[in-house]
C-alpha cells in the first residue's frame, strides 16, 4: 500500500507496521515493535491531540484529520491521518493508524491556483474512500459469515467510488463449465441481468477472468457486440445492448491457489476503469475472496448440521410410528420367491419397483432391501405419494426455500436431501402428477435437483425404491405415466402375492399378531380354536395382511379369556370375487349357531351370543335374519 499503516493494541502499542511506514518514518520493524505510537511519531506539541484521537478510537469511532507527525530524525511533516477500531475476534489488534504524507499538497495550496488545490483534495478524498472501503471490508470479513450480507454492504460503495452502475458476483456451477449469476446490485437496471442466469465459462469475459485467474478489463463493449463466435458472448452481448452498458471490469476471487468466483463491475461509460483502479479492485477482490471462503465453509458446516437435525427429527418421527407388520412372517413358496429376489437385489444400487395389492407389505419388503444393502447404516426415508396433495408433493420431495410460495415461512428440507447416502421409498408412485415426473426422472439419472424457489443445484446420493398397486402399463397407455420414468423405476421388479394366494402363511401371521397385541395389552391368550383358524384361512382377505392385522388386534381387545375370540361375522362381504360365497355363509352360520347354543339363545347382554361373537345385538339379529336362523320350538 502507498500509505504508512500501523496496527496497535488497546494501549496504543505498535504490533505491526508495513514497509511504507518504515520508509516514511525511518524506524525499522524491530524498533517500533512494542513502542507506544504517541511517543514514537507524534511531536510533543501534538500529543494531547493524539490522546484525544486514541480515546475516540477506543469508543469505536473513526478519526479523519490532517495534522503533523515526526520522523526518526526529528523532522516534522504534514500528514493525512485516518484512525479507527478493528473488531477481529480472538485477536490482540484493536485499532489501525494510516498516514499519508501531504507536504506537497499543503505547499501547493499555498503556491498553486485554486483548481490544482481542488484536484488534489479530490484525489485525497478518493484515497480516503478507497482505504475506508478496504477497512470496512476487513471488518465485515471478520464479523459476517453470510456472503450475501457482505456483498450487500459493499456493493453500493463499490458503485459509488468507481462511478459504475452494476456490481455482481458470479460463482461456478457443479459441472465446472458454467458460471451462475449469484448476486446482483443494479438499481438502475432494466431487468435483463438476472440472478440465477447461467453462462458458459468458455467464451465469456467473466469466464476468462475465472479460468485465467487474472483481471479482465473491457474498455468498450463494442468489441463484444461484434465478436459473436461463442454462445457466452451472444448472451452477454444481448444483455449489454439492452441495458446500454459500455465497459466492464471482471476480477477473479482467488483464495489459497484457486479461483472461487468472479467480481463483476459494469459501467454505462466507456473506459470507466483505469489501470490504478484495477490494481485497487484486485485488493478488494482478495478481501471478498476471504469472505467467500468463510461463507462457503460456514454454509457447508451449517448445511451438514441442519441436515443432521432434519434427519434426526424425521427419524424420531419414524420411531413414534409403528411399522405396519412388525416383521416378515411366512414360509409359503410365493413368499420365499419374493425373499430370494430381495437377497439378490439388496446389495446392488438398482432401482426396485415393488408391485402388489394394498396391504400386502410393500413397505416391509422395501425396508428389508435397505437393511440388507450397504446403505443399512444410513437413513431409510419414506413418502406416500397418494397421501400428499399434488400441489405440495414437489416441496415434500425436493424441499423449498423461504418465500418460495405463499405459506413458505421457513426453509424446508425435502425427502431426497434427508435420504442422502441412504434409501428413499416412494409408495403409491403412480399418484405422482405427470408434470412432476420429469423432475423425478432427472434426480434418478443425474442425482441432482433444485429446491423450490432456489437456483442452486443440490447433489445427492440416494437409492430409490418405489411401490404401486396401480396398473402402470395402463397408465402409460393413457399418457398418465411417462414410459421413460417407468423403465428407470422398473430396473428390478418385485411382485408381492396377495394373502389369498399364500394361505399357508395365515396361521403363522395370526399367531404372530396375537402374541404382539396380547403383550401390548397385558393379556394372556393361549389358543385359537380350529373352527376360527379354518374360517380365517377360507376368507379371501381383500385387504390382505393389513386387514388380517386389524381384525386380530380387535379380536385381542374383545377376548376376555385364554382363547382368542374373533368376530368372524365381519368377514362376510356382499360380493367375494375369489371364494365360494355359500361356503363362507355356511361357516358363518355354524359360528353363530354355536354362540347361540352356548348362550342358551340369549342374544344381548354381557353373556349373550352377540358379545361372544364381538357384534352388536342389532348386528347379530340382522345376520340371523339374513342367514335364516331362528330359535327352534321346544
Amino acid at each position: 500500500m502507498p500509505q504508512a499503516i500501523a496496527l496497535v493494541d488497546r494501549e496504543c502499542r505498535v504490533l505491526r507496521v508495513n514497509r511504507e511506514f518504515v520508509r516514511i518514518f525511518g524506524y525499522s520493524q524491530q524498533e517500533v515493535a512494542g513502542s507506544t505510537i504517541s511517543t514514537l511519531i507524534v511531536p510533543p506539541e501534538f500529543r494531547d491531540e493524539a490522546e484525544y484521537f486514541a480515546a475516540l478510537r477506543a469508543r469505536g469511532e473513526t478519526v479523519s484529520a490532517e495534522t503533523v507527525r515526526m520522523r526518526k530524525d526529528g523532522r516534522r511533516f504534514d500528514v493525512s491521518l485516518l484512525e479507527g477500531p478493528l473488531s477481529i475476534p480472538m485477536a490482540t489488534v484493536s485499532g489501525y493508524i494510516i498516514c499519508r504524507e501531504i507536504t506537497d499538497r499543503v505547499q501547493a495550496e499555498e503556491t498553486q491556483p485554486e483548481k490544482l488545490r481542488q484536484r488534489l483534495e479530490y484525489e485525497l478524498q478518493q484515497q480516503r474512500d478507497r482505504l475506508q472501503l478496504l477497512l470496512d471490508l476487513n471488518n465485515r470479513v471478520a464479523s459476517l459469515l453470510e456472503l450475501r450480507q457482505v456483498f450487500q454492504t459493499i456493493s453500493s460503495e463499490l458503485r459509488r467510488i468507481f462511478n459504475c452502475e452494476f456490481a455482481g458476483l458470479a460463482l461456478p456451477e457443479g459441472s465446472g463449465k458454467e458460471l451462475r449469476q449469484h448476486m446482483i446490485d443494479f438499481p438502475s437496471g432494466k431487468g435483463h441481468f438476472k440472478e440465477g442466469t447461467l453462462f458458459p465459462i468458455e467464451g465469456s469475459s467473466a469466464g476468462l477472468a475465472f479460468s485465467s485467474a487474472k483481471p479482465v478489463v473491457l474498455n468498450s463493449f463494442s468489441d463484444v457486440r461484434t465478436n459473436l463466435n461463442s454462445e457466452g458472448y451472444k448472451v452477454f452481448a444481448r444483455m449489454i445492448l439492452e441495458e446500454g452498458t459500455q465497459s466492464g471490469c471482471f476480477l477473479p476471487l482467488r483464495s489459497e491457489g484457486r479461483v472461487l468466483g468472479v467480481l463483476q463491475l459494469i459501467s454505462r461509460r466507456e473506459r470507466a476503469f483505469a489501470e490504478q483502479d484495477v490494481e485497487f479492485l484486485d485488493q478488494v477482490a482478495n478481501q471478498i475472496a476471504m469472505s467467500l471462503k468463510n461463507a462457503m465453509e460456514y454454509e457447508e458446516v451449517t448445511a451438514t448440521r441442519n441436515h443432521l437435525v432434519e434427519q434426526n427429527l424425521y427419524l424420531e418421527g419414524e420411531l413414534r410410528v409403528e411399522h405396519n407388520f412388525g416383521e416378515i412372517v411366512g414360509n409359503s413358496p410365493r413368499l420365499k420367491a419374493v425373499l430370494d429376489s430381495v437377497r439378490i437385489v439388496a446389495p446392488a444400487d438398482s432401482s426396485v419397483l415393488i408391485q402388489g395389492e394394498t396391504g400386502t407389505g410393500k413397505e416391509l419388503i422395501a425396508r428389508a432391501i435397505h437393511e440388507l444393502s450397504p446403505r443399512k447404516g444410513q437413513p431409510f426415508v419414506k413418502l406416500n405419494c397418494a397421501a400428499i396433495p399434488s400441489g405440495l408433493l414437489e416441496s415434500e420431495l425436493f424441499g423449498h426455500e423461504k418465500g418460495a410460495f405463499t405459506g413458505a415461512i421457513i426453509r424446508k428440507v425435502g425427502r431426497f436431501e434427508l435420504a442422502h447416502k441412504g434409501t428413499l421409498f416412494l409408495d403409491e408412485i403412480g399418484d405422482i402428477p405427470v408434470e412432476l415426473q420429469p423432475k423425478l426422472l432427472r434426480v434418478l439419472q443425474e442425482q441432482e435437483f433444485e429446491r423450490l424457489g432456489s437456483t442452486r443445484t443440490q447433489r445427492v446420493d440416494v437409492r430409490l425404491l418405489s411401490a404401486t398397486n396401480a396398473d402402470i402399463a395402463q397408465m402409460m397407455a393413457e399418457k398418465k405415466f411417462r414410459s421413460d420414468l417407468y423403465y428407470r423405476l422398473n430396473v428390478f421388479p418385485i411382485s408381492l402375492p396377495p394373502l389369498r394366494e399364500r394361505c399357508d402363511d395365515i396361521p403363522l401371521l395370526v399367531h404372530n399378531f396375537v402374541n404382539k397385541y396380547s403383550r401390548r395389552m397385558g393379556k394372556r391368550i393361549e389358543s385359537v380354536s380350529r373352527e376360527t383358524m379354518d374360517a380365517l384361512c377360507r376368507y379371501a382377505w381383500p385387504g390382505n395382511i393389513r386387514e388380517l392385522q386389524n381384525l386380530i388386534e380387535r379380536a385381542v381387545l374383545l377376548s376376555s379369556g385364554p382363547a382368542l375370540r374373533v368376530p368372524l361375522a365381519e368377514l362376510v362381504t356382499d360380493s367375494d370375487p375369489v371364494r365360494d360365497g355359500s361356503a363362507l355363509e355356511q361357516a358363518e352360520r355354524e359360528l353363530i349357531l354355536k354362540a347361540l347354543h352356548e348362550s342358551k339363545w340369549i342374544v344381548g347382554g354381557l353373556q349373550g351370543a352377540a358379545a361372544r361373537l364381538g357384534l352388536k345385538r342389532t348386528g347379530l339379529l340382522y345376520k340371523m335374519q339374513k342367514l335364516g336362523i331362528s330359535r327352534p320350538l321346544k
